[in-house]
């Protein structure tokens, strides 16, 4: 029998393959308590623990041996066939302890773990360790000196960028990656370039190039092999941006009913969330805002927000209810809402994180009080820092509207 701390990795590492909570193995004969102390390797197995841990799996006693020549890919394969819904730090910290043990693994095999590693760091929003975890893949992909793994490297580490609000570093990523696809004539399905023009409109967005932007968006909707699914439903999500910030409403409108008549909740139910939740922001910065169409996306979104999808998703909603409420006239809810979507801030893109503070500054406005005008002066400064001119600009549209009209808090 394998020695602790082996054994609770084993024991994980089998659990998580059959896709069972810790829940779900407890019984009469295994506590909660023991069976968390025994995957943390706190306790020794008794035998009686282990037969009754390979009944409950429906496993052989030999599977608790150690396999430790082929480990790592064992995890890759059982995370990777994981739905998002079901990605969480359990895996996250299963894989890296498994990368982390796994020095002499073949470059083939850590490439594809850091790959996954970087993917669960995402979903979890924790922008800065993916970063950091990118790097090493970027470096691994360069010493294999396989292009198809540099293109996928630089357009991760683009997506990467964005969501940390570094859009120079995106536009270069998804620009070189684009280029490596093109000088080495990487075997790339159609629907992954596509993708990567997408990104690229995106960043070209944010830096200021929105007439670029809107030019490669729609070549992009040109060039759509199909009218449904999930690619057209995310070319048509992002024109709609585009078109918003171009100050299109009408436009914006048009190619967002489009966006969500491409895609059935059956089809992916994590994208038709994200549609819903991105649609329903761009109908609250539209001039005027729609507020009755983002109240009726938000109820579509709220009935399946705890069993599908990331985490981020329910953020993302929590903070969309909280810009609504204000829209409104409630400030009391919105300010409610805002203190519980701020327990998990750290899952919202830099782009959130900023609008995030914009509400919250608006909340704490008193008469005669300059004080969140100054702090929101100082963060449209910090945002200019990083080339994102329209965010900037919507922050020193709030900080005017501090000044002009301060927040009352209840509802009138």
């Amino acid at each position: 029998m394998l020695e602790q701390p082996g054994f609770g990795r084993r024991l994980r590492q089998l659990r998580l393959q059959q896709g069972k909570t810790q829940a779900e193995l407890t019984g009469p004969g295994m506590s909660a308590a023991y069976l968390s102390r025994l995957e943390s390797g706190a306790r020794f197995p008794t035998q009686r623990a282990v037969d009754y841990l390979a009944e409950r799996l429906g496993i052989p006693l030999e599977s608790f041996a150690e396999r430790t020549e082929d480990e790592l890919s064992d995890v890759v394969a059982t995370l990777a066939s994981r739905p998002d819904s079901e990605r969480d730090a359990e895996m996250r910290d299963l894989l890296a302890e498994t990368l982390d043990r796994a020095k002499g693994a073949d470059a083939s095999t850590r490439w594809q773990a850091l790959a996954l590693l970087a993917q669960l760091h995402a979903l979890l929003g924790e922008f800065p360790e993916e970063f950091k975890v990118l790097g090493e893949l970027s470096a691994l992909s360069d010493e294999l000196d396989r292009p198809a793994l540099q293109v996928y490297t630089k357009q991760r580490v683009a997506r990467c960028a964005r969501n940390r609000g570094d859009m120079e570093l995106a536009r270069r990523a998804v620009r070189e990656a684009l280029r490596l696809g093109e000088h080495h004539r990487v075997r790339l399905p159609a629907a992954d370039l596509l993708r990567s023009r997408l990104l690229l409109v995106s960043a070209e967005a944010e830096v200021g190039n929105v007439a670029e932007a809107m030019r490669i968006s729609l070549d992009v909707l040109s060039a759509l092999p199909s009218e449904r699914g999930a690619l057209a439903a995310e070319a048509y999500w992002t024109a709609a941006t585009v078109s918003t910030r171009q100050g299109n409403d009408e436009g914006a409108r048009q190619y967002l009913d489009k966006a969500i008549a491409c895609l059935d909740s059956r089809d992916d139910i994590t994208l038709w969330m994200r549609l819903r939740l991105g649609a329903a922001s761009l109908c609250l910065q539209g001039l005027p805002p729609r507020l009755d169409e983002a109240q009726g996306l938000l109820s579509a979104v709220e009935p399946v927000l705890d069993f599908a999808g990331p985490p981020r998703h329910r953020q993302e909603f929590l903070f969309l209810r909280a810009q609504l409420a204000f829209q409104l006239g409630d400030s009391d809810r919105a300010a409610a809402l805002v203190a519980e979507a701020e327990q998990g801030l750290q899952l919202f893109t830099y782009r959130d994180r900023v609008r995030f503070r914009i509400l919250q500054e608006k909340l704490s406005v008193r008469p005669g009080d300059m004080g969140a005008v100054t702090r929101l002066k100082e963060l449209a400064a910090e945002v200019q820092n990083t080339r994102m001119p329209e965010l900037a600009a919507e922050v020193w549209r709030a900080a005017a509207e501090c000044v002009v009209s301060p927040v009352v808090s209840g509802t009138p």
